[in-house]
């Protein structure tokens, strides 16, 4: 057992660049974060930012971007419930959203890499400015702003900065530091009392030296993240010590309680997150007293970058984030912690997976828990061997290969089994799915519904689809003078669809 998280604020991360919340559920939502003990939010909002002016093609198309006075109530609902809200913009690595954009092409380090800024355009830096000053603007009282800079792909491999490394001794590391270096100093000359925060992995490789030349001392608080359930400790403290030796002594950790398992994840593994946590305590026990950890954010990642899928929606996730504040405030997650994040949320067990169908009248014991139900009945069923794998099923295989389907000569009386078994997947997911619409739009945009399902159903239902078309087909040419459609006492001599 570990001590309880260190002093310092406890930030649950809304990735608001895939699925946002309708912003009666986002108010909830803060609501519980208050309860669960968080004591803040970093608020990716990305394209559902209202940027306006030149700015505003920077909005999301489609679903629209929250108003200037949805963002202010989402500070009032914050404020009322104790929560500090430090919005994080992207400013070097992740800023596909922004360099997607034709009109800002020219900006990106290397044409096919929309996530990198190119360091060396001065128009790059004004742009940055401008998006910042206008998020700031709707921010009244802020005092913290996280940058980003996580991950710059390809960083040094532009032509600029191929000439830019061309002189004696210069080098990437170098590059990196001066764009983040030179933006900062921007910040504070723009909002001197602004507390900047990055992300640190691009400057984990870099010795203490490099670190204190770079003029980041007195500049950014990093924040440094390790989202595996099996963390390296020695090797996490000794990267805290590093920064702390170099002068950056105020750091900040970033844990993860969704959204860092698969890129396609839709039901999160509380367990696997709470083993995160863990091992974070363990980090924070571990160094030395001259570290200064600020807080710890817990991220919640609903896409790895803006052109990927749909990781896990919120809801699936509360009872690992419930889990997972619980671990951060007892430093253990034991039967005693179990069981206040099971009564508080009202359920049998930390796991989502393991949620009972609550019934139409037995309402939301959380909030979002009826379209978690659904979300995890739905995935079990997708995920089910019969249906994700009835492509290559025994009779589907062997009576209904691309051979047979291309000469439209089948066994009319197998076909009509598969047809029949395929027909009733089909039904029991559009049940489940007609279920998932309906209480997911209540939660979300339409167009996050839509994105869902075509993400992870369609990938499934689709060639169950093909084999029914394709079964039609064959048995019109086949017995054109008979009704193609399967008998419902279709013989059942030969072995049911799915065994092997």
């Amino acid at each position: 057992m570990s001590p309880p998280w260190p002093n310092g604020r406890k930030l649950v991360h809304l990735d608001l660049k895939g699925a946002p919340p309708r912003i009666e559920y986002l108010h909830q939502l803060m609501a519980l974060f208050s309860e669960l003990g968080a004591d803040g939010l970093l608020m990716e909002y990305e394209d559902v930012f209202p940027y306006e002016g030149e700015l505003r093609l920077l909005q999301a198309t489609a679903q629209p971007a929250y108003s200037p006075e949805e963002v202010l109530s989402i500070q009032e609902v914050a404020r009322s419930r104790g929560l500090e809200v430090i919005p994080l913009v992207q400013t070097f690595g992740h800023m596909e959203f922004v360099l997607k954009q034709e009109s800002l092409r020219e900006l990106r380090e290397l044409d096919h890499c929309v996530g990198t800024l190119n360091p060396h355009r001065a128009e790059g830096l004004q742009l940055l400015m401008k998006m910042l000053r206008q998020v700031v603007d709707l921010h009244p009282d802020l005092h913290t702003l996280h940058i980003g800079a996580d991950e710059v792909y390809l960083l040094g491999e532009g032509e600029e900065s191929k000439q830019w490394l061309a002189s004696p001794g210069r080098t990437v590391e170098q590059l990196f530091l001066s764009h983040v270096t030179k933006l900062a100093k921007a910040i504070k000359e723009a909002w001197p009392h602004m507390n900047i925060i990055m992300w640190d992995d691009m400057m984990r490789g870099m010795s203490p030296d490099t670190l204190r030349a770079s003029g980041l001392v007195g500049l950014v608080q990093p924040m440094l993240w390790d989202y595996g359930p099996a963390l390296d400790v020695d090797t996490t403290v000794s990267l805290l010590e590093k920064y702390s030796s170099a002068g950056l002594s105020e750091l900040w950790a970033a844990t993860s309680f969704k959204g860092s398992t698969h890129v396609h994840t839709t039901v999160t593994k509380t367990q696997r997150h709470v083993d995160n946590h863990l091992q974070w305590l363990k980090v924070a026990a571990g160094v030395s007293p001259g570290v200064k950890l600020l807080g710890v954010a817990l991220t919640g990642w609903q896409r790895y970058d803006h052109l990927s899928v749909l990781c896990e929606l919120m809801p699936v996730a509360l009872p690992s984030l419930a889990s997972c504040l619980e671990t951060l405030v007892c430093g253990q997650f034991g039967g005693e912690a179990q069981s206040r994040v099971m009564q508080r949320l009202s359920v049998s067990s930390v796991e989502v997976e393991d949620l009972e169908s609550s019934g139409a009248s037995a309402g939301d014991p959380f909030v979002g828990r009826r379209l978690a139900e659904i979300i995890v009945e739905l995935t079990s069923t997708l995920n089910s061997e019969d249906v994700c794998g009835f492509e290559n099923s025994m009779c589907v295989r062997g009576w209904l290969s691309p051979y047979h389907r291309q000469r439209k000569r089948v066994s009319p009386l197998i076909a009509m089994q598969i047809h029949s078994q395929a027909t009733t997947y089909l039904t029991a997911l559009e049940q489940k799915v007609e279920a998932l619409w309906e209480e997911m739009r209540r939660l979300y945009p339409d167009s996050v519904v839509q994105e869902w399902i075509e993400q992870h159903v369609v990938p499934v239902t689709a060639p169950l689809q093909r084999v029914t078309e394709d079964i039609r087909v064959c048995l019109e040419e086949m017995l054109p003078q008979k009704d193609p459609s399967p008998s419902p006492a279709a013989p059942t001599e030969r072995p049911s669809v799915g065994d092997e």
